[in-house]
């Protein structure tokens, strides 16, 4: 199994106050947490990749702790989250994949084991690309107020050979909210969705 190779961390939090509404007693918070990684399968094919998963369960850990930190330290004040990754052009589509064990599971541990499943999504790009990680609920996928996204990238990565990997946590649903649908508050915990 690969070693993780990491080049560089970002975390990056957001406060937001309102969307052109009134102004909110309490900023909904939004945070990501990204590694530059190299890719160790870059430029070639290899049929056996999956073992690289438990490899990236610790800097999974670290991501969700430091986005938990940065969102207070509190983590039952965590009501969203979401994952996704960007490989380097030399890299495939499949690569990113390797993130959603590592990511998912480690945000799920760490907020006490979340029920609903993590969204995620991944592509391949240059350096520079961005991603609009999708947010959902920790607990329940059909809470609509938390359906959101952060977009996360960074200007010299992912180089070719490289992949970043992230993880998204909120504290709320959207500042605004007011579509309707499943809320927070009812919650029935049994299967992730409602």
């Amino acid at each position: 199994m690969p070693d993780i190779i990491e080049r560089k961390r970002i975390i990056a939090v957001e406060e937001i106050f309102h969307e052109g509404g009134p102004i909110a007693q309490t900023p909904l918070r939004r945070a990501a947490a990204a590694a530059v990684i190299a890719n160790p399968y870059a430029g070639r094919y290899e049929p056996e990749i999956e073992g690289m998963m438990d490899d990236l369960k610790p800097l999974g850990l670290e991501l969700a702790d430091a986005l938990i930190a940065a969102l207070g330290g509190d983590a039952s004040a965590i009501e969203g989250y979401g994952k996704g990754a960007i490989v380097g052009t030399n890299g495939e589509l499949e690569h990113g994949a390797l993130w959603h064990v590592p990511g998912g599971y480690a945000m799920r541990e760490r907020l006490g084991d979340a029920k609903a499943i993590v969204a995620s999504t991944k592509k391949v790009g240059a350096p520079g690309a961005r991603l609009d990680i999708p947010i959902t609920h920790i607990n329940a996928a059909y809470v609509r107020s938390h359906f959101d996204a952060m977009e996360v990238g960074l200007n010299d990565a992912p180089q070719a050979n490289e992949m970043v990997v992230a993880l998204v946590m909120t504290t709320g649903a959207r500042v605004h909210q007011r579509v309707g649908g499943l809320k927070a508050s009812e919650i029935k915990g049994e299967d992730g969705l409602r």
